[in-house]
């Protein structure tokens, strides 16, 4: 019963922010990235309220400054989706195309810049999707964010990262920032939400360009699995 308060409670707290910041959308940018912020501190005040869930902060210090860079993430639940926007500078989401369809929401996405790609299709889109990356990249000084595993996975589980990421690296030839974050063992994909648990977000040390693309997929899973516990 608590999971269905919490969630009735949280989506329709997310809708009212989104009705409430529907004139944004005729508004400079920044007005809206900012309610995306308020959507990461309403995921927060959620799940400590429901839950007594803690939020923890890890290796601050490594965030990347002063230029170019994207971030590849871990996903375990949607709610690095929401909270990241309040830790880094509201970064661009890649994400599957469909989610731009969604009334109001996929509005949100379109205002934000969000860049949409076509599972398992070859698109134009697809196709040009780099440099569409590099042109938005360079006009709102904002880091792109991926999730390598493509979708969202079990705390225990070890999928093998897609090679998008790599060409993402290479094609790009800026720093990646990786994270890792156990969101799953508090709100998981599937099954019960677990109270009294602490959701650990652990940003590691950059990875520099210059390394050959496979090598760079092969260290960020290691990097990021290891982190989360997980030996791949």
């Amino acid at each position: 019963m608590r999971d269905i308060i919490f969630k009735s409670i949280f989506f329709f707290g997310a809708l009212f922010i989104c009705i409430l910041f529907l004139p944004s959308l005729l508004m400079p940018k920044k007005v809206v990235l900012f309610g995306g912020k308020l959507l990461g501190y309403w995921s927060s005040i959620c799940l400590k309220a429901f839950y007594s869930t803690k939020i923890v902060i890890k290796g601050k210090e490594n965030i990347i400054i002063n230029t170019n860079f994207f971030i590849a993430c871990s996903h375990q639940s949607m709610f690095e989706t929401f909270y990241l926007q309040t830790v880094f500078n509201s970064p661009i989401f890649i994400l599957k195309r469909e989610l731009l369809n969604i009334p109001i929401f996929g509005w949100y996405l379109r205002k934000i810049d969000s860049i949409s790609i076509s599972r398992n299709k070859v698109t134009k889109d697809n196709l040009n999707f780099i440099e569409k990356i590099k042109l938005i990249m360079e006009k709102t000084k904002r880091p792109i964010i991926i999730f390598p595993q493509a979708t969202r996975v079990a705390p225990n589980e070890i999928v093998p990262f897609k090679k998008g990421v790599g060409r993402i690296y290479k094609e790009l030839n800026i720093k990646c920032q990786p994270v890792a974050i156990d969101s799953g063992k508090v709100w998981p994909k599937s099954g019960d939400m677990k109270p009294n648990k602490t959701i650990t977000i652990s940003i590691l040390k950059p990875i520099n360009t210059g390394i050959e693309e496979k090598e760079f997929v092969n260290l960020l899973e290691k990097e990021i699995y290891y982190e989360l516990g997980l030996s791949n």
